[in-house]
């Protein structure tokens, strides 16, 4: 088996761009974010700063860093212009975040030579057409390629041979497994398991007893490095939604709406520039202790308005904060089972007052000012016309923006 699988990763990409568009910053310690950090350059990663952490924290450890608000515009923009080169490599492009993409190369190398020179080659158009750092990883799967792209990091690409790659791999820290986050290290630290190495010699019936059945049959195959799934093209979107991250957490129900009113403006304005309408909504709320919980609501009818989602948004939550109470620290809405959106079909007998209703008079109506607002702002900027309650509210300026790491559509 050939090593054909590509993990392209830009390095610290928020920072990066920011690095990039202003000069000044360059080789200074940057901190894109808010209350939190959402990329830290490498120069603040030197002091132990590292996303997400709290801005003042980090700078503690970093005092001289610069904290900057970003710009999601120019993020979205200058992804786009890195996959696109990925797509002139090979047309086998699954991109998984703004920042990170794997590629299959097997049809191209009759094209553009060894994986190596292919990898060679899109960096080196990245660095010179784009002008951002880029970290590519190249082997036999898709999870040992994301490692290794890892390990390659800042600006650096690292093939793993097929002879070698179970070497290779066990040498290094357990937390390179794909999924094991600080809390797993720690706990498998507590049972001696130190490098991948420990793991995948560890009886698996002890992994089943300390991490659970789901977690220890996993993570010992990858550990194997046992990845039977390929690069998938990128198809059409099953769903589309955002999410806002909301610190502490809220519990002002005039708070909340605020904010489910800016996620549905965005997800919204998103469908409709898509010509697209969704009939299932879903409300997921993330509570201070980091559970979870998440509602849905399947209409008769498809919807893409502002209105529409926040209404049924508001409904999801407040049934959800029914079983726990108390700060909601994140929130999301998605819409899903979408489909074209055609010419409204006007609803007899009228129901005047239901925004999920989209042909309804309320529904139309919404839709009408939808329209003239995504008018107002592709003429204008997307700042040049909102909804009161969000622009003049009290958490103005927290950029929702940043959410387009789990937003895809």
């Amino acid at each position: 088996m050939e090593a054909e699988i590509l993990h392209a990763d830009l390095d610290a990409f928020y920072a990066s761009v920011e690095q990039l568009l202003r000069p000044e910053l360059r080789g200074r310690p940057v901190l894109v974010g808010g209350g939190v950090v959402l990329a830290a350059s490498y120069e603040a990663r030197a002091f132990g700063v590292y996303a997400p952490m709290g801005v003042k924290k980090a700078l503690q450890l970093c005092p001289d860093a610069i904290v900057v608000k970003g710009s999601f515009d120019r993020y979205t923009e200058f992804s786009e212009k890195v996959m696109a080169i990925c797509s002139d490599v090979t047309p086998d492009v699954e991109q998984i975040s703004i920042d990170e993409a794997f590629l299959d190369v097997r049809g191209s190398t009759h094209l553009f030579g060894s994986p190596v020179s292919i990898a060679t080659r899109l960096r080196q158009r990245v660095a010179d057409e784009v002008g951002l750092p880029i970290s590519v990883g190249i082997a036999t799967t898709k999870h040992l390629a994301k490692v290794a792209s890892g390990q390659a990091k800042p600006d650096g690409l690292i093939l793993v041979e097929p002879d070698s790659e179970i070497e290779w791999l066990h040498s290094l820290p357990v937390r390179v497994i794909w999924g094991v986050g600080p809390v797993r290290d720690a706990t498998l630290a507590e049972y001696g398991i130190n490098t991948v190495g420990d793991l995948a010699s560890a009886p698996i019936d002890l992994l089943v007893t300390w991490i659970g059945p789901g977690a220890a049959h996993h993570f010992q195959a990858l550990a194997w490095n046992r990845d039977v799934r390929r690069v998938r093209k990128q198809g059409r979107a099953g769903s589309v939604g955002s999410q806002s991250a909301l610190g502490r957490g809220l519990t002002s129900e005039a708070d909340l709406s605020r904010v489910l009113l800016s996620i549905a403006d965005r997800v919204s304005a998103r469908m409709r520039k898509k010509s697209r309408a969704g009939r299932t909504i879903t409300v997921r709320a993330r509570f201070e202790d980091m559970a979870s919980l998440t509602r849905a609501i399947t209409l008769p009818s498809a919807v893409a308005t502002t209105a529409a989602l926040h209404s049924a948004g508001l409904e999801l939550l407040a049934d959800a904060r029914e079983e726990k109470p108390g700060p909601v620290t994140l929130v999301s809405i998605s819409v899903s089972k979408l489909e074209r959106a055609g010419p409204l079909q006007l609803e007899l007998p009228f129901d005047p007052g239901n925004p999920l209703k989209p042909g309804s008079p309320v529904g139309a109506a919404h839709l009408s000012v939808d329209r003239q607002v995504d008018v107002a702002r592709e003429r204008f900027g997307k700042e040049a016309v909102g909804r009161a309650s969000v622009v003049l509210g009290p958490n103005r300026g927290v950029s929702d923006d940043f959410r387009k790491l789990s937003e895809r559509d």
